[in-house]
């Protein structure tokens, strides 16, 4: 049953629901973000759709005419507070309590608090997220659990937030009849609830913004950090982001995208798996864009380690850090020959990024802090790298848009529906953080793998090492092969219990529907209560 909260109808159950977390105070703040500029999000949303259609017509992306001047303007973006100038070793996760503890206290520089793709935002975890957040910044965080207990230390990482994107709405919530972004809600709450102490604290609210695909959209957001400005909430210019460069467009507007937050902006970062998945989605109707198993697709290959150089490039020049990207290997406990092998492939990741001029780096596991941190330690003795403005880096549209070779086989085919339907199945149970084979799964890496296995079905040129079609047929057959596999593997009883029936029936809708589905986690919401 609705409960109507200073013009804001909550739909969620949880008890959750009466706390000062979503108070009158707070949500009418929300419904005053809501009001202003849910119309432009739907807007903007609209104008995506009208893009993909270009692309798939044959329009290929490339460098903005009209915004020329921008990127051969000279200009900076404003100062970074000092608590940011030195992100060396980022970690991210979700926002639950035992997460928020372990990640502060992690030695990293900086936590990057997640209500997004790590996340899955059932009522409960929206709301308890945000009040584990407000305990972090209130430094009174703890948690008794299986005989332990967890607090902070005295000396922790920076705090930053990463919201939901702009394509996420939260249906619990609605603002005259319709449910307002899910972005605002978590920007609306963790501002008017910390802002004021995170400033007495002698730092600020930090946010990540993730999957913008325009300078438009990110003129939308610094537009919201303006409304919330003179709203009172925050002081002016106490807001500082981190701009997520993670979809194929948004590489085209490096520079845009810093000219519109310029007076917010303190760094980008390469999100690399959603670009990946990114590059996919967009160029989803061409066969000749079909990428190999994803493997194969890493950060040396030529589009990859061409964005991220000219990341690098455009970030410094306009006194912006350019964070690298996520490791996603965890430590092998109970095989140690393995463990080297994926501690070895973390440090040839790391490695490479701080000689090319990164500022810094994410790490997915507490276990991987110590030796991202001796890296660059090691090659990074200044708090960042700022001065390496690499004008030896010359990015074209053409060198963006170079599809990785390399091959497809029945494993990699195999891997991406078991990874997809067990970090399906874990995600619509509620939890968005999943390690799979040995990797950090979450919703990027899971769309990259159901994106792929679109990708293979609907082109001749998905076509097996060994010679044979990938057709929806085969898909299915392995499928019902998977299936057993990882009942094997959770057991009769879990697997009955789990949700991994659901996930095979969403990923093969997915897959054999013509069009392609733009985000997993879109549909899969559609499936939480």
């Amino acid at each position: 049953m609705a409960r109507t909260r200073s013009g804001i109808s909550l739909t969620g159950s949880s008890e959750l629901d009466y706390g000062d977390i979503l108070g009158d105070d707070v949500l009418a703040f929300v419904a005053a973000l809501a009001g202003r500029f849910g119309e432009r999000v739907e807007q903007l949303l609209a104008m995506r759709v009208e893009r993909q259609a270009a692309i798939s017509a044959g329009e290929m992306p490339d460098f903005l005419s009209q915004t020329r001047k921008i990127r051969e303007g000279d200009w900076k973006v404003g100062p970074i507070p000092d608590d940011l100038r030195d992100r060396r070793v980022e970690i991210t996760g979700p926002t639950d309590r035992k997460m928020i503890i372990n990640a502060l206290n992690s030695g990293a520089r900086v936590f990057m608090a997640d209500c997004e793709d790590s996340m899955t935002p059932t009522w409960h975890n929206v709301v308890q997220g945000q009040i584990n957040l407000r305990d972090a910044v209130n430094g009174d965080i703890s948690l008794d659990s299986n005989g332990k207990h967890y607090r902070l230390n005295e000396q922790t990482a920076t705090l930053i937030v990463r919201p939901r994107g702009w394509h996420l709405p939260e249906k619990h919530v609605h603002l005259h009849g319709k449910p307002i972004p899910g972005a605002l809600l978590d920007y609306g709450l963790y501002l008017f609830h910390n802002a004021e102490t995170l400033k007495s604290r002698g730092t600020g609210p930090y946010f990540y913004l993730p999957k913008l695909e325009s300078h438009l959209e990110a003129r939308l957001w610094n537009d919201v950090f303006r409304f919330s400005e003179e709203q009172g909430v925050v002081g002016s210019n106490e807001i500082k982001v981190t701009v997520l460069i993670e979809t194929i467009l948004a590489a085209f507007e490096i520079d845009e995208i810093l000219f519109e937050l310029r007076d917010y902006i303190v760094g980008q970062n390469c999100g690399r798996w959603d670009y990946i998945f990114s590059f996919i989605k967009k160029f989803c109707a061409y066969p000749e864009f079909v990428l190999p198993d994803r493997v194969e697709v890493g950060m040396t290959t030529h589009f990859l380690r061409s964005y991220s150089q000219l990341v690098i490039k455009t970030c410094h020049r306009r006194g912006a850090l350019a964070i690298g990207g996520m490791a996603a290997q965890i430590p092998i406990k109970d095989d140690a020959e393995a463990n080297e092998r994926a501690m070895e492939k973390v440090r040839a990741d790391k490695l490479r990024e701080v000689r090319d001029g990164h500022d810094g780096t994410w790490v997915a596991h507490p276990g991987l802090v110590p030796l991202a941190m001796q890296i660059f330690d090691e090659h990074m003795p200044a708090p960042n790298q700022l001065e390496r403005l690499r004008d030896d880096v010359h990015i074209t549209a053409a060198d963006l848009l170079q599809v990785a070779k390399g091959k497809i086989t029945e494993q990699g085919f195999r891997e991406n529906i078991n990874v997809a339907v067990q970090y399906m199945a874990s995600w619509l149970a509620g939890n968005g953080c999943v390690p799979l084979n040995n990797l950090m799964e979450d919703a990027a890496t899971a769309e990259i793998s159901r994106a792929q296995i679109w990708q293979w079905v609907h082109h001749e040129t998905g076509v097996l090492e060994s010679g044979r079609n990938i057709s929806y047929g085969y898909f299915k057959a392995l499928l019902r092969e998977e299936m057993d596999r990882i009942r094997k593997s959770v057991g009769g009883e879990a697997f009955d219990r789990g949700q991994y029936r659901k996930a095979a029936r969403l990923l093969d809708e997915i897959t054999k529907d013509g069009d392609f589905a733009q985000f997993l986690t879109s549909i899969a919401y559609e499936e939480l209560e």
